[in-house]
């Protein structure tokens, strides 16, 4: 069994285990209980009444948080000619065909997020093997396969973020840094849940939204109560 540390048993001591808070006290306390020296990135956790085992009850999305994340993201754009000089311009850290390909093939893979126009993906279905494992595959579903490409990099650079049910029916998301204080982490919190809400499937009976967890990156996780949603989403 792995031994917390003093700092993480001592900030456990600042709220009762057993109960479930609202949002705006889950929120409140989650940054109370972060003691790290960096500045922790905060995250929720949301367990679905759902089997992700069949397909029409994945729940997969995308969100653009208004207050961001507070991560800095590594873009690099599939694209030719004038659309390589937009994606550019919008803020891609790398842009090209070919030549970009061909460095993946090599091992270079400095960049956190892709996006590409739909004529590239011929090409870029040479790297799915390497791409696709790490969750870095352009995908026409999450918006990323577009010749809109300045307005899709503008928002990921913005704060967009992917989220998939796992395998145990929970979503995993970050809604921003300890810095951002209560109230920009609560309106992240709000967006996000609204959009889990709007995707749920059809196929999903019962108890939806069944348990709700917020912490820092080296804190304890806070229950947060599901049936306070709907003030939230007010």
């Amino acid at each position: 069994m792995t031994r917390r540390g003093k700092k993480y048993r001592k900030s456990r001591e600042e709220f009762d285990l057993a109960k479930r808070y609202d949002f705006s006290e889950g929120v409140k306390l989650a940054l109370e209980c972060a003691f790290a020296r960096f500045d922790e990135s905060v995250d929720l956790a949301v367990r679905l009444g759902v089997d992700p085992r069949r397909a029409d009850q994945m729940v997969r999305g995308t969100v653009v948080l208004p207050n961001g994340t507070g991560k800095s993201v590594r873009v690099l754009a599939f694209a030719k000619g004038e659309k390589e000089k937009e994606a550019l311009e919008a803020g891609a850290d790398h842009a090209g065909g070919d030549e970009l390909i061909t460095k993946i093939q090599g091992g270079w893979l400095d960049f956190d997020k892709t996006v590409a126009t739909p004529d590239m993906m011929g090409a870029v279905g040479k790297i799915g093997k390497i791409l696709g494992p790490r969750g870095l595959m352009p995908n026409a579903k999450l918006g990323t396969v577009t010749f809109d490409l300045g307005k899709v990099i503008r928002e990921i650079k913005s704060g967009k973020i992917d989220f998939r049910v796992e395998k145990s029916g929970i979503v995993h998301a970050p809604v921003g840094r300890v810095s951002f204080g209560a109230d920009k982490i609560l309106e992240n919190v709000a967006t996000f849940m609204d959009t889990i809400v709007r995707l749920k499937p059809a196929a999903s009976k019962g108890t939806y939204i069944r348990t709700i967890a917020i912490s820092t990156t080296m804190g304890p996780g806070i229950k947060i109560d599901p049936s306070t949603l709907k003030v939230l989403l007010t």
